[in-house]
């Protein structure tokens, strides 16, 4: 049997190639913080308050914008004044 033909050489170099692999992707930053569970909890929480952060402030962004437009309407009597009350009622609590 030839070298080429040797199955247990074919699988040395396969192992060689993936121990390889493993240390790169074992020196991976993402790899590298969740195998600490104080860094992976600190990296979720911050993760996490992001998120809501950004909720928060889209969901305020988006409504804002939608009763200004409303408040807009006034050829519409029952929209109009309706988004005239709830624009008069956001005016009243900033103040």
């Amino acid at each position: 049997m030839s070298e080429k033909d040797r199955p247990s050489d074919d699988l040395t170099r396969e192992m060689a190639a993936l121990r390889r692999e493993l240390q790169i992707l074992n020196a991976h930053r993402f790899i590298r913080v969740h195998n600490s569970f104080p860094r992976m909890l600190a990296f979720n929480l911050a993760r996490g308050l992001a998120a809501g952060l950004g909720t928060v402030l889209g969901a305020t962004v988006l409504l804002s914008v939608m009763i200004w437009a409303l408040s807009q309407i006034e050829f519409l009597p029952i929209i109009g004044d309706w988004a005239a009350q709830i624009t008069a009622q956001v005016r009243d609590l900033q103040n």
